[in-house]
């Protein structure tokens, strides 16, 4: 018993005579750990300021700003390691995680798809805040581009978040991309007015408007005759920004309704016509005028019928047609002998 316990005294000798003499190594590791502690603030101060003086953006600075500290805190904290622990190295911290590290990698491949993701989106600025744009069904204004994720508000105030990845990898419109957007609308006007001149009007309401540019011009064009109504479009273009687009929409269609309301066009309404008869009677007005059922003539046309005659007449055939059926039943039957 007695030297199991001198054996036990003796190995705890040996540990606090090492560690005794391993103070200095992990005092030395420590400051050397503390001392990249502050290092990795001026690290990071000094690559946000190159990075803005390169002309990139706030956040793009902070991200990077932030790598380069966090980089050097490990780098730091390696090295500590390595001074308290000569036998230590990276390399061996490395292997011995082997399969763990294969295995954290797939449980965090959300993770990792959406942080590199939003570092090309950062470095390659495809799109940046305050753009305007739609993805994935959603629609609004970029606030925040992080390395996980992008902070979209929405026109309604609603705020989206966006992971980077669908940003990368699906089609993106931004529509502030350039200084101007077109836009269109659809006016109908009666197939008895005159065209040109209901462009005309339509033109100058559009000009009308301050907030349409000049250049490139607006214009009107047909591009339908529909069923109750000749389509004309019109086109003007604008500022791209979204309450500029509706703002401008709005004085333009008021425009163009009080200016076609003055200048008397008809903007029909949805209609269908059934006719139950050819139109030909007195009472269905001119036949030399172009109507509905009936084209306009040229030259001399037909009188029309007086009226009733239509009906006369087929009522007229309608009997004819009955006494022959009548006609051809008689001859057609044949008597049997009764029994």
């Amino acid at each position: 018993m007695q030297a199991y316990l001198s054996e036990i005294f003796a190995s705890a000798n040996r540990i606090g005579s090492q560690l005794i003499a391993r103070i200095p190594y992990i005092l030395l590791g420590l400051l050397v750990i503390i001392l990249f502690l502050f290092i990795a603030g001026s690290v990071q101060s000094l690559v946000e300021k190159l990075l803005k003086k390169a002309g990139r953006r706030d956040n793009v600075a902070l991200v990077f700003g932030r790598l380069a500290r966090w980089s050097t805190v490990i780098a730091g904290f390696l090295l500590g390691l390595m001074v308290v622990l000569p036998g230590f190295s990276p390399a061996e911290l490395l292997a011995s995680l082997g399969i763990a590290s294969v295995a954290i990698g797939f449980a965090f491949k959300d993770i990792l798809q959406n942080f590199l993701a939003g570092m090309l989106l950062l470095l390659t600025a495809p799109i940046e805040e305050g753009d305007q744009i739609v993805v994935s069904g959603h629609e609004g204004t970029i606030e925040n581009i992080y390395t996980r994720a992008t902070y979209l508000r929405t026109y309604d105030g609603r705020l989206v978040l966006i992971p980077n990845t669908k940003l990368f990898t699906n089609p993106i419109t931004i529509n502030t991309a350039t200084d101007r957007r077109r836009q269109d609308f659809d006016v109908g006007i009666g197939y008895g007015d005159d065209m040109d001149g209901a462009k005309k009007q339509i033109l100058e309401a559009i000009q009308s408007v301050p907030d349409v540019l000049e250049e490139p011009a607006p214009e009107v064009l047909a591009t339908e005759l529909a069923d109750s109504s000749v389509v004309l479009r019109a086109r003007w273009w604008v500022k791209p920004q979204r309450s500029n687009v509706v703002r401008v929409q709005d004085k333009v269609i008021t425009a163009i309704k009080t200016r076609l309301d003055t200048e008397g066009v008809d903007m029909p309404y949805p209609t269908q016509v059934m006719l139950f008869h050819d139109q030909t009677e007195a009472t269905d007005g001119d036949r030399s005028r172009q109507r509905e059922g009936w084209p306009k003539g040229s030259g001399t046309v037909p009188e029309p019928r007086p009226v009733g005659s239509v009906k006369a007449d087929a009522k007229a055939n309608g009997n004819g047609q009955s006494e022959k059926q009548n006609a051809g039943g008689s001859n057609g039957r044949v008597k049997m002998p009764v029994a």
